[in-house]
C-alpha cells in the first residue's frame, strides 16, 4: 500500500471531532467578543497568560489553537508548544515533571514569541499541583506563556488568577451549533432529516463537541440521521413525549402523569435525563407550548429538583415528586384564573 493511499485512510478514518477540529478562527462559530481579543493577540504577536472560562464544547481550547497555528506556525509550533489536558496531568508531580522540563527547555524563537503552554480543565488540578503551577508562571515568565481552560474559574487560585487575562466563553446558540453541524453533513455526505438535524441540536445543548460526537455517532450506528435514530443514540428521553407530559401536567391529568413518569423511568431513563429533558424543553418553548401563567413557576420547579438531583439525590421519586408539584402548580393557577 502507498504512502498516500495510507494517508488517506487515516483521515478518513479520524473522528469527526478531531478531524474538523478548528484551525484557523474562521473555522469557529460563536463567542465572539473573545474570538476578537485573540485575533487582536495574533495581530500584535504579544501573547499574555489567558484563563478561558466556560462550559465544555464552547471553542476554548480550539480558539487558543488557533491563535498558536496563526503565530506560530507548523513548524515552529513542534517545539515551541506543549499543549496537556489538565484532567489527565493533574498531579503535582505531573506539573512539575512535564510542565517545568518544558519551561526550562532552550527554544530558538523569533522576537516577540515565547514557549506557549496549554493547559485544559485546569479547574480539575489538586491545590498542590497548582501551586506548582503557579511558582512555573512567575519563575519562567520571561520565555513561557501559559494558556488555562476551564469550565469553572472558582476553582482556580487566586495567585493564578491573577497572573492571566480572563477570557469567558457562553453555550452556542442553536443557529451557531447548526451552521458548523451543516459544514460537516455537507462534507461527509451524511443522509438526513431536518428533524434529525434538529434532535442532533437538541441534544448537544449549546455544546459543539457534543453535538459533533452525536451526529458522527447517528450516522455511524444507523446511516441515517433521522430523530428516531437520534434519541436511540443518545439515549434520552424523546422531547415530544416530554412536552406532552409538561402539557398533562397543566391539564392537571394526574393519573396520566404519574403513567407517563412510570413509563420513562420503566424504559431505563434516569431521573436527571428526564429533568434535563424538560429544563430544555422549558428554556426553548414558546407560549404555545407552555402559557405565560405557567412558564416561570414551571422553570423554577424543574431547575429546584435538577439542582437537588445533581447533589446526589437521584430516584425516581423525585420525578414523582416534580409531576405531583407540576400539576399542583396547574391546579392553583387554574382556581386562580377562574378567580
Amino acid at each position: 500500500m502507498s504512502n498516500s493511499s495510507r494517508a488517506n485512510i487515516a483521515i478518513t478514518d479520524l473522528p469527526w471531532l478531531q478531524k474538523y477540529r478548528p484551525a484557523v478562527f474562521d473555522d469557529i462559530v460563536g463567542n465572539e467578543p473573545s474570538i476578537n481579543i485573540l485575533k487582536n493577540v495574533a495581530k500584535r504577536g504579544n501573547i499574555p497568560n489567558f484563563l478561558l472560562s466556560g462550559p465544555p464544547g464552547t471553542g476554548k481550547t480550539s480558539s487558543i489553537v488557533c491563535l498558536a497555528n496563526e503565530l506560530y506556525g507548523k513548524e515552529l509550533a513542534k517545539k515551541a508548544i506543549l499543549e496537556l489536558n489538565a484532567s489527565d496531568e493533574r498531579s503535582v508531580n505531573i506539573i512539575r515533571e512535564k510542565v517545568k522540563a518544558f519551561a526550562q527547555t532552550k527554544v530558538t524563537l523569533p522576537p516577540g514569541l515565547q514557549k506557549f503552554i496549554i493547559l485544559d480543565e485546569v479547574d480539575s488540578m489538586t491545590d498542590a499541583a497548582q501551586k506548582a503551577l503557579r511558582a512555573i508562571m512567575e519563575h519562567y515568565s520571561d520565555t513561557t506563556r501559559f494558556a488555562l481552560a476551564c469550565n469553572n474559574d472558582d476553582k482556580i487560585d487566586e495567585a493564578i488568577m491573577s497572573r492571566v487575562t480572563k477570557l469567558s466563553f457562553s453555550n452556542l446558540s442553536d443557529e451557531e451549533v447548526a451552521k458548523r453541524l451543516l459544514y460537516i453533513v455537507e462534507k461527509e455526505d451524511v443522509k438526513y432529516t431536518p428533524e434529525g438535524l434538529q434532535a442532533i441540536i437538541f441534544t448537544a445543548d449549546g455544546d459543539m463537541r457534543q453535538g459533533i460526537n452525536n451526529l458522527q455517532s447517528t450516522y455511524s450506528g444507523f446511516g441515517m440521521v433521522n430523530e428516531d435514530n437520534v434519541y436511540k443514540v443518545c439515549d434520552v428521553p424523546d422531547p415530544k413525549y416530554i412536552m406532552e407530559l409538561l402539557k398533562r401536567c397543566i391539564r392537571y391529568e394526574v393519573r396520566n402523569v404519574f403513567n407517563a413518569v412510570s413509563k420513562l423511568c420503566g424504559e431505563g431513563y434516569s431521573a436527571l435525563d428526564i429533568v434535563q429533558t424538560m429544563l430544555k424543553l422549558m428554556k426553548s418553548a414558546s407560549e404555545e407550548d407552555i402559557e405565560e401563567d405557567y412558564y416561570n413557576e414551571y422553570l423554577m420547579e424543574i431547575s429546584k429538583t435538577e439542582l437537588i438531583i445533581k447533589s446526589g439525590t437521584e430516584s425516581e421519586l423525585q420525578v414523582i415528586g416534580l409531576a405531583a408539584s407540576l400539576c399542583d402548580i396547574a391546579k392553583s393557577i387554574s382556581k386562580k384564573n377562574k378567580g
